[in-house]
């Protein structure tokens, strides 16, 4: 049952009053917003929403009224916010200068993404003969610098690559098949591209098509068989699902004549296996709904990574001649560190695994036997592993909180370590340091956290501390460069980063305890922090700025409805916030299996306990808030802000500003041309440093 009820507030007479000059210079008096109420019954319960007309994206007095949002807040944060001297040169010296990437090998044939200061976006150079060619500039499809390269896809030898690109962060690609030794474009380029993979042939693809069309509608994405050079109304489709929540999966194997399909979500899936080049149904040897197996073929043997019965992970190995998952064998046990990844070498197996967020590499032979912990080239954390079989070479990513990630290259047979890529910091952390510390939660769990300071801090209680998590799709945490904080730390800031569950510190078992029905731990671990840093007299309340995006968005939400006594200021980034009806809108079905749905009663009861939007208390004031959204975001509807701001402008006691930042040339956030980066940047930490009192 819905009911419609219009209050007498014309649109017109909103615009007009979003015109008028600032009162005062500290009075926050935004756009008024009209309340239009709807009310559901769901599941018994009569939820009312009064701006579900926001959520019309094409209506002129929704593009109206978001603009004059968006421009009032900016005319109020220039009115009331000091400038910090040298912020803007700090931030561009860090995302503005000379960079060539570590060189990449494809076959025998070598590649570098470069950007030097002043461009807008990466290229692309391969060497030959020692001279540098360049093959990609996405700037020459747009000179405005709005279309960045998203995904480059190499053959086996190297001659050819399929570079996607995306327009304004809106992460619907255009591939083009390129000519790597002179750049040159061989075929019409392929649009509205998700996902390209070369088979193992090097002459077709398995091309996953995502256009605008299927993301509005929540249309179930088709995967494509296409022989490179043919148009795509020549291409096989050779896989879909029944549901835009899941999705379709195939892929072929370099050292092996099996392929691999099948249907997932987020968390598990199908997997068949059949003959290399062949679309026969094959054989179901894998099927799960609540952990994920996706087989590596070598050989006869298969060799299978999974949390199947195992949430820190287990290393399986199979045989393709008797494929079942029933027949196969336990390779690498589960134990009490998380598995976070491996490589099969031609004399060895490397197993990377973490213990309280900090990883490290050890040694096992072909058997699963432990040889030894691998002694690494510098002290520091594995942020990263990878394994060239075709030149028999192990790499090792290297990283520190103040120096940049290095690089290593050794020989699976003796792992005598060399340097094959470092790069100097641009910025000055000489008196940085870094440390990883626990906390106890508000149920007595142990809670990972990172804080990163200057040498000379005082633990009086009054440091300005920004307090960032995530929290959800089992991401979490890790040591890594803090390069990016550098003029908000060298300026006494103090930055934290807590390792809440829902992520993967701890293996699946963390990630779990803060999804579904658990997805209140993650808030809880987040005040718990702002209370532990409190208490260890980092600071107070009044220095704790609180800053997520996304999943991390609908973590600042939260913690602003439950908590807001606990900070200063809150940066809430392109954030899902109504959870009653967030899978409603672009590709957020695929997390349903994260959150849950209202569709279903259970789902709804804990949803409606923790929704942000739901659940801003009448009279209650919140911190001031920055909430930022991009207009080509499709991964998370920009209604949600909009809604979210619209209420907590409109509720009364509500004397903090809560102010609307719209992101007109950006998506969910990749992709932006170096000057809006910076831009962007400049503006949030300008929020961060003025709410801190800096």
């Amino acid at each position: 049952m819905k009911q419609l009820v219009m209050k007498s507030v014309s649109v017109f007479s909103v615009l007009c009053l979003s015109q008028m000059p600032l009162l005062a210079q500290k009075n926050f008096f935004p756009p008024q917003t009209p309340i239009q109420s709807v009310t559901d019954t769901m599941h018994g319960v009569m939820i009312t929403d009064d701006y579900r007309w926001l959520e019309n994206k094409a209506d002129p007095a929704v593009i109206n009224w978001t603009r004059a949002q968006h421009d009032y807040g900016i005319a109020f944060l220039n009115a009331t916010q000091k400038k910090h001297d040298g912020l803007r040169e700090d931030i561009a010296a860090y995302i503005d200068r000379d960079y060539e990437s570590p060189l990449g090998k494809e076959g025998k044939r070598l590649f570098q993404s470069v950007k030097r200061k002043g461009d807008k976006q990466s290229k692309l150079y391969t060497i030959l003969d020692g001279k540098k060619i360049l093959i990609w500039d996405p700037v020459k499809l747009d000179t405005t610098g709005n279309t960045s390269t998203s995904s480059v896809a190499y053959t086996y030898d190297g001659e050819r690559a399929a570079i996607s690109v995306q327009k304004s962060g809106g992460e619907i690609s255009t591939t083009y098949i390129i000519e790597t030794r002179n750049g040159k474009i061989l075929y019409p380029p392929l649009e509205n591209t998700f996902g390209f993979q070369w088979t193992k042939d090097q002459q077709h693809a398995y091309i996953t098509v995502r256009s605008k069309e299927d993301i509005d509608k929540q249309l179930p994405l088709k995967t494509y068989w296409l022989k490179i050079g043919d148009s795509m109304d020549k291409a096989q489709v050779v896989g879909t699902t029944a549901d835009a929540k899941n999705s379709f999966y195939a892929y072929d194997n370099r050292y092996a004549e099996v392929s691999f399909y099948g249907e997932s979500d987020f968390y598990s899936n199908s997997c068949y296996m059949r003959n290399t080049g062949t679309f026969e149904k094959g054989q179901l040897i894998y099927e799960s709904k609540k952990s994920s197996a996706y087989p590596e073929a070598i050989g006869d043997k298969l060799y299978i990574f999974t949390n199947d019965n195992a949430p820190n992970y287990k290393l399986l190995i199979g045989d393709r001649n008797n494929p079942e998952s029933k027949n196969w064998k336990v390779l690498i046990p589960e134990s009490k560190t998380v598995l976070q990844g491996y490589a099969v070498t031609k004399k060895n197996i490397i197993i990377q695994d973490k213990i309280d967020i900090q990883s490290r590499l050890t040694l096992y032979d072909l058997n699963g036997k432990r040889i030894r912990q691998i002694e690494l080239p510098e002290t520091g954390n594995v942020s990263g592993m990878g394994y060239d079989r075709e030149e028999d070479s192990v790499y090792v990513y290297i990283s520190t909180f103040t120096s940049e990630t290095k690089v290593f290259v050794a020989s699976p047979s003796n792992f005598r370590w060399r340097l094959y890529y470092q790069r100097e910091s641009a910025v000055d952390m000489s008196n940085i340091v870094g440390e990883v510390k626990f906390y106890i939660s508000k149920d007595n769990t142990r809670v990972p956290v990172i804080v990163v300071h200057r040498r000379d801090i005082k633990l009086d209680g009054n440091n300005p501390v920004l307090l960032e998590a995530y929290g959800g799709f089992n991401s979490g945490i890790q040591p890594g460069y803090y390069g990016f904080y550098a003029s908000f730390l060298n300026r006494g800031g103090v930055v934290v980063e807590a390792g809440i569950r829902g992520g993967d510190e701890y293996g699946e078992k963390w990630h779990e305890d803060g999804m579904l029905a658990n997805k209140q731990n993650c808030f809880d671990d987040f005040n718990s922090c702002a209370e532990w840093l409190i208490k260890e007299k980092y600071t107070n309340p009044s220095k704790i700025v609180a800053m997520g995006g996304s999943n991390g968005g609908l973590l600042m939400g939260a913690v602003a409805t439950q908590r807001p006594d606990l900070y200063k200021g809150i940066i809430c980034m392109v954030p899902l916030l109504d959870m009653l009806r967030y899978e409603k809108f672009l590709i957020a079905r695929y997390w349903i299996p994260e959150y849950g749905t209202a569709e279903n009663e259970e789902d709804f009861r804990w949803l409606l306990q923790y929704s942000p939007y739901q659940n801003i208390r009448k009279g209650i004031n919140v911190p001031t808030m920055l909430v930022t959204a991009g207009e080509n975001d499709s991964r998370v509807d920009p209604i949600h802000a909009k809604k979210f701001v619209a209420s907590l402008q409109n509720n009364p006691g509500q004397i903090n500003p809560v102010i609307l930042h719209m992101d007109y040339n950006s998506g969910h956030g990749s992709g932006q041309a170096t000057a809006q980066r910076i831009d962007n940047w400049e503006f949030i930490y300008e929020f961060l440093m003025n709410q801190l009192g800096m």
